[in-house]
C-alpha cells in the first residue's frame, strides 16, 4: 500500500466506486500531468440516488451542505484514483477546486459549505499537496436539485500511465 492509501485507512475512509457520468461527458480528462475531474454530486456508497437534494436555507442545513461537499470529494478521489492508475501517490498538487452550492437567495456561507471538500483534500494529501485555489459559487439550481456539486483540477505524475 502507498502513503495515501495508508492515510485513507488511518482516516477510516474507503473510497466509493467511481460514479458513472450523468450525461455525455467523461468523469475525468487527463492531458500530460493535468487531470480535470468532472463535477460530481453527493452520493453515499451503496445507496441509490443523491444523498442531498434541495436548497440550503430551505430544505437543507449548512451541515447537510458541508457533508454533501465531503461526499463529493470522496467521489472525486475515486475518479482521481482511476486517472492515476489506482495510485493516489501520483498526485503532486490539488490545483483548483470549484464548488457550486444550491442555496436560497442571499445565502452568504457558500465558502463554508465548500470547505467540506477542501478540508478533506487537505486531510488526505496534507497541506503541501492538498491546499488549493478555490472558487465557491452560490446557484439558483443544480442538476437534479442536488445541494452541492464539486469539481477539481489536479497535477499528477503521469510517467508510465497510458493515455
Amino acid at each position: 500500500m502507498g502513503r495515501i492509501a495508508d492515510r485513507l485507512l488511518e482516516l477510516g475512509i474507503t473510497l466509493p466506486p467511481s460514479p458513472p457520468p450523468a450525461g455525455a461527458y467523461l468523469p475525468y480528462v487527463r492531458h500530460n500531468d493535468l487531470v480535470q475531474l468532472a463535477g460530481v454530486a453527493p452520493r453515499r456508497a451503496g445507496e441509490k440516488g443523491y444523498a442531498y437534494t434541495g436548497k440550503i436555507g430551505r430544505e437543507r442545513t449548512i451541515e447537510d451542505g458541508i457533508d454533501g461537499a465531503r461526499l463529493c470529494c470522496l467521489s472525486l478521489l475515486a475518479n482521481l484514483s482511476a486517472a492515476c492508475g489506482g495510485d493516489l501517490d501520483r498526485v503532486r498538487r490539488i490545483m483548483m477546486v470549484r464548488g457550486y452550492v444550491n442555496a436560497v437567495e442571499n445565502f452568504e456561507e457558500v465558502p463554508r459549505v465548500v470547505n467540506g471538500a477542501s478540508e478533506l483534500f487537505i486531510k488526505v494529501f496534507g497541506e503541501k499537496v492538498g491546499a488549493h485555489a478555490r472558487t465557491s459559487i452560490g446557484c439558483g439550481t443544480l442538476p437534479s436539485q442536488v445541494t452541492v456539486e464539486v469539481d477539481a483540477l489536479v497535477v499528477i505524475d503521469a510517467a508510465g500511465l497510458s493515455t
